[in-house]
């Protein structure tokens, strides 16, 4: 399973329960200096803003999947329409 978290927060509760599982968020889930300091192998984060549209996250999906084919992704949301 892959995590795609979009928000700080969110990237806290998925490195909690990834469990070692790969875990993916947006530039705005974690700044280029914290990324670098936590060399955590798991982790990738995305250079740009991934926002809650529903293209948005398709086109991130298209990018994890590339890496990770047939894994099941959970997205960050908080179910607000």
């Amino acid at each position: 399973m892959v995590f795609l978290a979009l928000t700080p927060g969110g990237l806290v509760e998925a490195l909690a329960l990834a469990s070692g599982s790969p875990v993916w968020c947006c530039a705005s889930a974690i700044t280029e200096a914290e990324f670098a300091a936590r060399r955590s192998p798991n982790l990738t984060r995305f250079a740009y803003f991934v926002s809650s549209s529903s293209s948005c996250i398709a086109e991130a999906l298209v990018t994890i999947n590339e890496h990770h084919p047939n894994e099941r992704v959970w997205v960050e949301s908080t179910g607000a329409a």
